[in-house]
């Protein structure tokens, strides 16, 4: 580990949106965003800092929208689930092919590629160095990634959830329609839950506003924001108890 490289926490979880691994795509994984993704995380790793991932998605299949679609929501949910697990597979051999050691663990029983979910274990796994990347949501319908990073991270005892997104933070308004929404630069999550912020869903919110674990959403497009919220620099949209 480069000791000169300070952290400000010892144990992090990152969220990332399936969308996030699309690229310029629209359907799939781009192995190039897949690759900056991978190295950032090694530069975080060498500082010194336990790393767990939950990946969504979202590129491959939604169960909402599935279900939105007239599917079963329970059908369309596990497949959902199924989808986290290979976009898991894929960034799990994107860190390897750098040199990381790195282990997915599933809330379904999918055995012969990757590890049952045991939180003891996953523990373990971090405490030695390895990136632990938590597949397949909570394992039940009608909960979504949001959650499933929620519960993982105040399981885990993580110092911080953070959130990947496609925006540099929260906005009152979606910016993309209205120029004039303004970003936060902190907020509470009874303020997210009251405003209706879309940050992520409300029963996310609630858990993290509960344990008090801190929030952080940031633009993963931005190169080395990841990185730099971790050194302690102020990027993004903080989120807290208080």
């Amino acid at each position: 580990m480069n000791e000169t490289r300070q952290s400000r926490y010892t144990r992090i979880l990152v969220k990332l949106s399936g969308e996030a691994l699309l690229g310029s795509s629209d359907y799939g994984i781009d192995p190039a965003v897949l690759k900056r993704i991978a190295g950032e995380l090694q530069d975080i790793i060498e500082m010194g800092v336990q790393v767990a991932v939950v990946v969504g998605g979202g590129n491959i299949f939604r169960g909402a929208g599935l279900a939105r679609a007239g599917m079963d929501r329970v059908a369309a949910d596990h497949m959902g689930m199924l989808a986290t697990v290979m976009n898991s597979l894929a960034m799990q051999d994107a860190l390897e092919s750098l040199g990381m050691h790195a282990r997915v663990m599933s809330a379904i029983r999918i055995n012969e590629v990757c590890e049952d979910y045991i939180r003891r274990r996953a523990v373990r796994h971090l405490e030695k160095g390895r990136v632990v990347i938590f597949a397949a949501g909570t394992g039940n319908p009608f909960f979504t990634t949001d959650t499933a990073a929620s519960l993982r991270a105040i399981e885990i005892n993580a110092d911080i959830l953070l959130k990947a997104t496609k925006v540099n933070g929260v906005y009152s308004d979606d910016p993309v329609r209205n120029p004039a929404a303004v970003r936060y630069t902190r907020l509470t999550f009874d303020k997210v839950l009251t405003d209706k912020l879309n940050v992520m869903d409300a029963t996310a919110i609630v858990m993290c506003r509960d344990n008090r674990l801190p929030l952080r959403v940031f633009n993963l497009n931005n190169s080395g924001d990841l990185t730099r919220i971790v050194r302690g620099e102020d990027v993004g949209t903080t989120v807290t108890f208080e």
